[in-house]
């Protein structure tokens, strides 16, 4: 079977890293005609827009997307294409595993958790304004729907039994914000109660954060709201590395879009030096979406004994001795 997927390489070093993750794809057995668009930095300088209408239609059609690292101009009134793409597709929930690498210096060993992140609501949907005309004060506007509640919460518990999780933790400031947090932790709650095979409870958010930092391996899945996830979801990153070993989705209900959660990194750019992983990483949640589970776990467990052997690795892994973007690429595909 071969597929056809939107595969966005992105700015900076998104070109170099989703060139390997489409060769470890190829190697993995798993044929697909990538429908190569431009967004970002590169789109701006081409076609005067981040997002141009090529991208929309790509994913509009192929209903899957493989996205590298994306630039927005600070200061330049261009929109985040993150955001917009987001919001176009109405990919409501962001996905983050964060788990640990043997080979990967961390504080922690055998951290192996999801964060399930609502990813349209709240201070991230855009409802802020200045309240004068000095632009002396500013105000934000943070919407938590039932709806909007319901579906995330729903997606994480749905998650945890079918891949096989035990525990659920509802993060929430419920104390303080009543009615919008007082919200998602009630839905939450009352959901549990379908759910009799999960041990389901909540924290409040900065104890969630001192808890993640004093024991990590207490936690399984975690579901909260926009603003509290990606927070928790780059900390559980820096909790099992960092960025580089951290992949990420965004799932709506037909349409999703695999991505490093790193940055583009314009001061490596070109200079093939780049971790790959994180991107191979979600190369490997993509293809177990689409119900190719034995390519993504083959990728994974190459992509894991690669960073354990610690030879052919990029030099954020093995500054002594690193081998390049493409050189990674080909030992995770020589372990396949």
């Amino acid at each position: 079977m071969s597929y056809v997927i939107t595969l966005i390489p992105g700015d900076g070093i998104g070109p170099e890293i989703t060139r390997a993750a489409t060769k470890v794809i190829a190697a993995a057995g798993v044929k697909v005609d990538w429908d190569i668009q431009l967004a970002g930095l590169t789109a701006i300088e081409k076609f005067k827009d981040p997002l141009p209408r090529g991208v929309i239609d790509s994913i509009s059609t192929n209903k899957i997307a493989l996205k590298g690292p994306l630039t927005t101009p600070v200061g330049s009134g261009f929109r985040s294409v993150n955001v917009a793409l987001r919001k176009e597709f109405e990919l409501y929930s962001n996905l983050r595993p964060a788990k640990s690498f043997e080979g990967v210096k961390s504080r922690y060993d055998k951290v192996d958790l999801v964060i399930v992140r609502e990813n349209t609501e709240e201070f991230y949907s855009g409802i802020e304004h200045y309240v004068d005309s000095r632009k002396s004060a500013a105000e934000t506007i943070g919407i938590v729907t039932r709806t909007g509640s319901e579906r995330i919460i729903r997606f994480a518990f749905d998650y945890a039994v079918n891949h096989g999780r035990k525990k659920v933790t509802i993060v929430h400031k419920a104390n303080i914000l009543k009615y919008t947090s007082g919200l998602f932790l009630e839905i939450g709650r009352n959901m549990a109660k379908n759910y009799p095979q999960l041990e389901v409870n909540d924290k409040i958010i900065d104890n969630m954060a001192m808890q993640m930092v004093i024991n990590p391996n207490q936690f399984d899945v975690i579901v909260t709201t926009n603003l509290f996830g990606d927070i928790l979801s780059d900390l559980a990153s820096g909790l099992v590395g960092g960025l580089g070993v951290a992949p990420g989705a965004n799932i709506g209900y037909d349409t999703a879009i695999f991505e490093a959660v790193h940055g583009s990194a314009p001061d490596i750019a070109g200079k093939n030096i780049a971790n790959p992983a994180a991107v191979i990483l979600a190369s490997a949640m993509m293809l177990r979406h689409m119900g190719e589970s034995s390519a993504a776990s083959r990728i994974e467990n190459a992509v894991a004994g690669v960073i354990k052997e610690g030879r052919k690795v990029t030099t954020d892994l093995n500054p002594a001795s690193p081998v390049t973007t493409d050189e990674m690429a080909e030992a995770i595909i020589e372990k396949l």
